[in-house]
């Protein structure tokens, strides 16, 4: 795990709700954005992301992209019946490829933008499964216009497993199980 002199905060949601909402904060105080190519793969854009944070000083670098996007569209479209069979494992593989060489590190929070507008399975990707592996570094706003206020109200939390555990048996992860206790 690489630290870095800065809070990373990855804000997401449903469609260009993240990349506004990391717009708007531009100029901000204590605040740098980055908001890497869009039409980037999920992977790069994270790459790029973090390659900015390594070099801010800034007590927050806000951004949009998702180191773990591929993985979280494979998973959602494996739930929802859409997806090819072996996605979700060739996303997982290469996510944990690119972080095993120390290309990037999961964000220090997530930002979901207005929850309620992205679908139920992912959903369940990062208020479920992603918030049962760290809470408290998951963090919904309901409100785009909130996220400045929520920025400096965010506080230490148990930290993110090492990637490779957080990934282990993800394919066995089931959207409307997640966070129920084995047997329940």
């Amino acid at each position: 795990m690489q630290r870095v002199a800065t809070t990373v905060v990855a804000v997401v949601g449903a469609a260009r709700a993240p990349r506004a909402c990391v717009e708007r904060l531009a100029g901000a105080a204590n605040v740098r954005t980055v908001l890497p190519d869009p039409d980037a793969p999920p992977l790069d854009r994270a790459v790029d992301a973090w390659s900015a944070a390594a070099g801010a000083h800034v007590p927050y670098l806000v951004h949009d992209a998702d180191p773990l996007e591929a993985v979280a569209d494979a998973w959602v479209r494996r739930f929802d019946g859409a997806g090819p069979v072996g996605e979700l494992e060739v996303a997982v593989a290469e996510t944990l490829t690119r972080w095993r060489t120390g290309s990037f590190e999961l964000p220090d929070y997530y930002v979901v933008v207005d929850p309620d507008a992205l679908g139920p399975t992912r959903r369940h990707w990062y208020l479920g499964l992603l918030h049962g592996r760290a809470p408290g570094r998951v963090v919904p706003v309901v409100r785009p216009g909130d996220l400045p206020r929520e920025l400096r109200r965010l506080a230490p939390a148990r930290w993110w497993p090492p990637l490779d555990r957080l990934l282990d048996g993800i394919d066995r992860v089931v959207p409307d199980r997640v966070g129920i206790a084995a047997g329940a």
